[in-house]
């Protein structure tokens, strides 16, 4: 078997990612009934977290020492990455120790060269481009919730055009349907992501600076913080800017009336978000966090063919 990677959402084909979702929703079912399940017994994962997150951490490790492998944490004062080592030293000294490598960071130049010169599967956990695990469990939870019924389905995302809305352009390059971009004007995602994605003449994808019209119909609203992590300084101009984004019940009734609600979390309830959108009957945001961890076992499971 090829060496294979998780970088981006379309490193899997289509048919790929429907088998992926079938295997994640039989290894929910084996977590929850917790059945023995030990496919990584005597392997070892390199978690590089340049940039924290207490989800991402806590699901990996979760995941793969029920898979009965040993997840190895590494905090950003371990690493310095770019600073006391490269990217490209670490994949090779890594990949030497270890059986897979995931990293979660900053610039996604580094996670590329951690592709390039791995020689064991390497897991994207997020870069300031884009966050694969996160927007394949996302679609996931919607054909969970849909019965695997995503024929047709309008995504309306409300907020900046950040590395979230990059990997739902780049899944609409390989699965149909309909997504739109719903942000302030000078906030619109990258352009070239929504050309190579247009170019494949699969789904239609809609950029737009009006959160009704955006959201007009839609079966599934998501949105994210105003402000990211090295975001934080501009939370004040942000917060004026984006204040006419918030997903509250006025924006929310402009969707059909079963559609979801989803945010990748943390949330700044209040900001972006009322608390009566994310605690309402339409909220699978829960439901999305926690099959962050299936999914992404699903993904270890399938990379290294441990089927």
């Amino acid at each position: 078997m090829s060496l294979k990677h998780c970088i981006k959402v379309d490193d899997f084909s289509g048919n790929e990612i429907i088998d992926l979702f079938n295997l994640t929703a039989e290894l929910k079912h084996k977590y929850r009934t917790k059945e023995d399940f030990r496919p990584f017994k005597n392997h070892s994962m390199a978690m590089i977290f340049a940039k924290p997150s207490a989800r991402t951490r806590v699901s990996f490790e979760t995941g793969f020492s029920w898979m009965g492998g040993h997840a190895i944490y590494l905090a950003p004062q371990d690493i310095g990455l770019g600073k006391r080592e490269s990217a490209s030293d670490l994949a090779q000294l890594f990949s030497r120790y270890n059986d897979l490598i995931m990293a979660r960071v900053f610039s996604h130049s580094d996670m590329l060269d951690f592709e390039k010169h791995s020689t064991v599967p390497v897991i994207n956990g997020l870069t300031d481009y884009n966050h694969p695990c996160q927007i394949l469990t996302d679609m996931f939870t919607i054909w969970e919730a849909k019965q695997k019924n995503i024929n047709d389905l309008k995504v309306a995302y409300v907020g900046d055009g950040n590395n979230i809305v990059n990997s739902w352009i780049r899944l609409a390059s390989i699965l149909p349907f309909e997504f739109t971009c719903v942000c302030p004007e000078g906030y619109e995602p990258d352009p070239e992501t929504i050309k190579f994605a247009e170019s494949k003449n699969l789904s239609k994808i809609n950029i737009t600076n009006d959160p009704i019209k955006g959201v007009m119909n839609a079966d599934v609203i998501y949105t994210d913080v105003w402000a990211s992590m090295g975001q934080k300084e501009e939370i004040d101009e942000r917060i004026k800017i984006f204040s006419p984004f918030q997903v509250n019940d006025s924006l929310s009734s402009h969707a059909k009336d079963d559609y979801l609600f989803m945010h990748c979390l943390p949330a700044e309830r209040g900001r972006e978000v009322t608390d009566n959108v994310i605690d309402s009957k339409n909220s699978v945001v829960f439901e999305q966090a926690e099959n962050r961890l299936h999914t992404q076992n699903a993904i270890m499971v399938t990379l290294c063919d441990k089927l």
